[in-house]
């Protein structure tokens, strides 16, 4: 299923956005870890474990965090295992799943889910700097954080973003160490953390909800997948299991979870939780320091927010014939693009719009597991997986039928509210899954294939 090799020089300078990743542009396992776990310090899931604390309880927030962990950690498993055997993107593996046009709207709910996050983790930083330095205005900080980012992406992961973000990780995990510690030395211990929630009690059965609400980020998979490209086959089981399996997710959800409950119940007068007051809490905490351990996390997440996001902007145009620039072109494009949406309060639209893509890329998610685990696709189609443009349909009647209906019923039932809403993403998987399945069974060759 893997491409033919190429030379080095050839794979130093692709991106492999309209290509598989060779098997002489993979990467060494160790090299891979480092520049994948740069995702798992956003601020963002410090704020969602403190927020759903104080919501639902703390202790429904924690089994919310441990059965998100097990389910990332079994779902992850089959897409990496797939991402590494085929070679395959997001953007490409769409083009099998639902055609040229409908691999075009997966491709920008991804590239458009990478810019939100590159705009919010961007937003904390420069917040932070106007903060620690008044003089320094909210756009001006703004604008120092996209353009120290960008640069960033020039370099590919295979050469750049693995070492960078290898650097940082020590110090990521030595300043939450560091902020417990002044944590626990200016205010004393308390288990007030072990009992956070409503003013009315802990919410029964509001574990669920936890659980559901993580399944709002499952575009984290697409994330797993445009990574897991890059590994080795004879380390397939490695990063299955321990890189992009639960050993990850316990370091994204549930310690960076445990931090944020932890922080909001010992650093007083934090009034509503959001990124900003987790910030204010570490400045208050560390100072400068507390600036600098902010701009780590929000630096190694941002390389992979801006990657993605120039990835499948460059995948998406190429649906329109291939321009005169690459991935480094895109990625000053998207630069402009979160610098200008920073500027804008957009932020509420920004997640509305998030939760709507969010039951779109559950379905996705569901859709993908489902092919990888039949083998109707190879009755159908053949042994081997055809990506290219010019050898698929426009649309896949079974893909796009399956994802449009499982995303139609998710979005309804978010929009009723209420117990409804948080059957949403669960019976969006659910239906997607299934309809795609019992679909697989009576496929026709010309869904996948032109025929020639």
């Amino acid at each position: 299923m893997m491409a033919g090799k190429i030379s080095a020089a050839e794979a130093d300078n692709l991106d492999y956005s309209n290509i598989a990743v060779p098997p002489n542009a993979r990467m060494p396992k160790m090299a891979l870890t480092m520049a994948w776990w740069a995702v798992c310090s956003a601020v963002f899931y410090i704020v969602v474990g403190a927020a759903l604390a104080i919501g639902f309880g703390t202790r429904n927030a924690i089994i919310g965090m441990i059965l998100s962990v097990i389910t990332y950690g079994l779902i992850n498993a089959v897409l990496s295992r797939f991402a590494i055997r085929s070679g395959l993107s997001v953007a490409l593996f769409s083009r099998v799943l639902f055609g040229n046009v409908g691999a075009g709207l997966a491709t920008l709910i991804f590239c458009a889910t990478a810019i939100y996050y590159a705009v919010f983790e961007g937003s904390v930083i420069a917040v932070g700097i106007n903060t620690v330095f008044p003089w320094i205005s909210y756009p001006l900080a703004a604008l120092i954080v996209v353009l120290y980012s960008v640069p960033l992406i020039f370099g590919s992961i295979q050469t750049w973003l693995d070492k960078f973000n290898g650097v940082l990780l020590p110090f990521y995990i030595l300043g939450l160490v560091v902020a417990v510690v002044l944590a626990i030395g200016e205010y004393g211990y308390s288990n007030k953390w072990l009992n956070l929630g409503p003013a009315s009690g802990e919410v029964a059965g509001g574990w669920w909800s936890c659980f559901v609400y993580y399944m709002g980020v499952w575009v984290l998979m697409m994330f797993t997948f445009d990574y897991a490209r890059f590994g080795r086959q004879e380390d397939v089981g490695y990063h299955a299991w321990f890189n992009f399996g639960m050993p990850f997710y316990i370091m994204v959800f549930l310690v960076s979870g445990l931090f944020g409950i932890f922080m909001i119940g010992t650093v007083p007068d934090l009034g509503k939780v959001t990124e900003v007051t987790v910030l204010l809490a570490l400045l208050k905490l560390m100072g400068v320091w507390g600036l600098l351990f902010v701009w780590i996390t929000q630096t190694r997440i941002n390389t992979a927010n801006y990657y993605l996001a120039a990835v499948n902007m460059e995948a998406l145009f190429q649906l329109f014939g291939k321009l005169p620039f690459g991935r480094i072109g895109w990625a000053i494009v998207v630069g402009a693009i979160v610098y200008l949406l920073m500027l804008a309060d957009v932020f509420t639209y920004l997640l509305q719009a998030l939760a709507y893509q969010g039951i779109f890329v559950v379905a996705w998610v569901a859709i993908a597991v489902s092919h990888i685990l039949s083998d109707h696709y190879k009755r159908v189609a053949g042994d081997k997986v055809e990506y290219r443009a010019s050898h698929v349909p426009a649309f896949n009647p079974l893909g796009i039928t399956a994802w449009f209906a499982a995303a139609a019923v998710g979005i309804g039932l978010h929009l009723s509210g209420g117990f409804y809403a948080d059957l949403s993403a669960p019976a969006t998987a659910i239906i997607a899954f299934g309809m795609y399945a019992i679909g697989l069974t009576v496929a026709k060759r010309e869904w996948f294939l032109i025929s020639s």
